[in-house]
């Protein structure tokens, strides 16, 4: 079987599954460059309008494979240094897909399995979650992971987490901000469903650009660069052709057509 699973619904809706259930959906190499390729796939295709990150059997995931950490001890300064790249870029290319992510979590989340939690733009977690960024206990650091997850949960919460490697559980992590909803482990299918189905109501491609503008947007100052990026971006969207449909549909009182029947 493969390392990732991928498939997509009907609707649009693609579901990417970590399938090293052995060894809690610990990635390695060659995840990595699995990963990267569906996301650009999935990313690249028109016809998917979500997607959604699980990992199969009891974990989400361990984060980083023990016998490919092994491996990369034994490499010199530029072979690490590629590899630690092409971790780098999977997280991006996930990090800006240009549909609406979601990570659904069971289990645990451990080290870089909170960096990929970090870059889905909604978490759901089931209530026994527990999380954990546990690198410095191997004298590593979540370098790659870091500039997501400090997004996600803030420095403050980084500066303990990343140095205590303590784990915290899925309502401290609903409490910090990494995760928006936590559930019942048996009611999380139907709590991504619901979500989905939300997703599924906003148009493909204002959901795209809404994704670029929080991230090009999130931290700038408010000076007249800034209010000329947002009115380009807003007279852009109005004079699309999504656009038009958009609020065609909502004067004509019916749904616009990117909307499932």
């Amino acid at each position: 079987m493969p390392d990732v699973l991928s498939h997509t619904r009907a609707d649009g809706v693609a579901t990417v599954t970590l399938n090293r259930p052995e060894v809690h959906n610990a990635f390695n190499d060659a995840v990595i460059g699995e990963l990267t390729a569906v996301f650009r796939r999935l990313g690249g295709d028109p016809a998917v309008r979500a997607v959604l990150l699980r990992g199969n059997g009891p974990s989400f995931s361990a984060g980083g494979d023990l016998a490919w950490m092994r491996r990369m001890a034994g490499y010199g300064p530029e072979e690490n240094r590629r590899d630690a790249l092409a971790l780098a870029e999977m997280l991006r290319t996930l990090n800006e897909l240009p549909k609406p992510t979601v990570a659904v979590v069971h289990g645990n989340a451990f080290a870089g399995a909170v960096g990929l939690v970090s870059c889905c733009d909604v978490a759901l977690a089931a209530d026994s979650v527990q999380f954990a960024l546990t690198e410095v206990r191997l004298g590593l650091i979540p370098a790659t992971i870091a500039p997501y997850v400090i997004a996600a949960l803030g420095a403050r919460a980084c500066r303990r987490y990343f140095l205590t490697a303590e784990r915290f559980s899925a309502l401290e992590a609903h409490r910090l901000g990494l995760v928006h909803e936590v559930v019942p482990a048996h009611i999380l299918d139907a709590a991504v469903e619901k979500l989905v189905s939300r997703l599924l109501e906003g148009g493909p491609r204002a959901l795209a650009e809404s994704k670029r503008l929080i991230r090009e947007v999130a931290g700038r100052p408010v000076d007249d660069a800034l209010m000329a990026d947002t009115a380009e971006r807003i007279a852009a969207a109005r004079a699309s052709e999504e656009g038009r449909e958009g609020v065609a549909g909502f004067l004509e009182k019916r749904p616009p057509a990117w909307k499932p029947g």
